[in-house]
């Protein structure tokens, strides 16, 4: 596809492939490859641009180890518990399983550097996926820190890498736009900007920092007003803090 699609391309596959996807160049254009069984091809994929099938050797459910690799955010070193962590860094080790989170996407980053500015608090994370977010904010002194998603595969990994960080992380399979939300101070929701809105309806605490969206897409809702905006790889992060209820 060409680069002008890429964005789009990218928001899509992370939807479709949130255990991650690799990212080629070839001069002007860009190639998005993920594996997966070739009867499971999403027919979305189709909307993309050209699609191809690729038969690969066997062993190819742990190819995208390598391309897991830890990022540094501060103080906090995220990264697979095969890698070691930086000396003197707050290491949080993330396996994620089948669900989406390592760290390394841009949007995972943007929420982790709004959580440091925060002082610690009770926290939900909504749409936890692996874990990763409310897995730092316990190593960063919040709590109680809680972890919802709708996806089991996400719960189950949540758990697990909250034992294998040693934290306290209350683990929910919820729907966060239709069940009740837990009662908490600040909230970090790294979805998709409507679902970002939706969830800024119900939460009922102080602060919600959003993600899972484009630069050029921008949060609003009633009662809430944006304090801070960062941006990395034409991705966005915002943090709110309530006005009113």
């Amino acid at each position: 596809m060409t680069a002008e699609r890429a964005e789009e391309a990218r928001a899509a596959m992370v939807e479709l492939f949130p255990v991650g996807f690799e990212e080629r160049e070839d001069g002007g254009a860009v190639e998005l490859a993920a594996y997966t069984e070739r009867d499971e091809l999403p027919p979305a994929l189709a909307r993309l641009g050209p699609v191809s099938a690729t038969d690969v050797p066997a062993g190819w459910e742990d190819g995208w180890r390598r391309f897991h690799r830890p990022v540094r955010i501060g103080p906090l070193w995220v990264g697979p518990p095969w890698e070691e962590p930086d000396e003197g860094a707050l290491a949080v080790a993330i396996d994620p399983g089948r669900a989406f989170g390592t760290g390394a996407h841009a949007t995972t980053r943007l929420c982790l550097e709004l959580l440091l500015g925060l002082v610690p608090a009770s926290l939900v994370d909504v749409g936890c996926g692996s874990g990763v977010v409310a897995v730092a904010a316990a190593k960063l002194g919040f709590a109680p820190v809680f972890a919802l998603d709708d996806d089991p595969a996400a719960v189950e990994a949540a758990a697990a890498n909250a034992a294998a960080n040693g934290v306290e992380v209350e683990v929910r399979l919820c729907n966060a736009l239709a069940d009740p939300l837990p009662a908490a101070d600040a909230a970090v929701a790294n979805i998709a900007l409507g679902p970002v809105e939706d969830v800024a309806a119900r939460f009922q605490g102080r602060l919600l920092a959003g993600s899972g969206y484009l630069e050029d897409e921008r949060p609003s809702g009633a009662g809430w007003t944006v304090v801070e905006r960062r941006t990395a790889e034409g991705w966005a992060a915002d943090l709110l803090t309530r006005t009113r209820r």
